[in-house]
């Protein structure tokens, strides 16, 4: 018998909690949270994109996105210039690339302890079936 897609939805959900907070308990030896980390994963993959751009891949507004990046700034893991018009662009500084590249170590063991349960033939389906559900554009 099938789940009703309310379970389904909200089993989707709890994962995702799971994840985030086993991810900021994971990063808080960093004096990182998750939400940091993916900020820093997105300059780094981005580099001189615009505060916009980056608010939207890290699921934030423009107003969030500018205060995080602010106090990023402020310790030292980016930089941050102007670019045409009014945009901001943003990079990692050294700092922030290593703290960055450690934090994904770190996140690579909770995710890894996460999905254990499943065999390699689970987890691909799980990936397809995932792939299917959010189409990448």
């Amino acid at each position: 018998m099938t789940r009703p897609l309310a379970q389904i939805g909200l089993a989707v959900k709890r994962l995702q909690h799971r994840h985030h907070k086993a991810a900021d308990a994971a990063l808080a030896g960093y004096g990182i949270s998750l939400v940091q980390w993916d900020a820093l994963r997105h300059i780094a993959e981005n580099p001189g994109a615009s505060l916009h751009d980056l608010a939207q891949l890290t699921f934030q507004s423009d107003q969030g996105f500018g205060t995080l990046a602010n106090r990023m700034g402020e310790r030292g893991f980016i930089t941050r210039v102007s670019g045409p018009g009014r945009a901001v662009r943003h990079q990692l500084t050294e700092r922030g690339e290593l703290l960055r590249a450690e934090a994904q170590k770190v996140l690579d063991g909770v995710l890894t302890e996460s999905f254990a349960p499943l065999d390699d033939d689970e987890l691909a389906s799980f990936d397809a079936l995932l792939r299917k559900l959010i189409p990448q554009g």
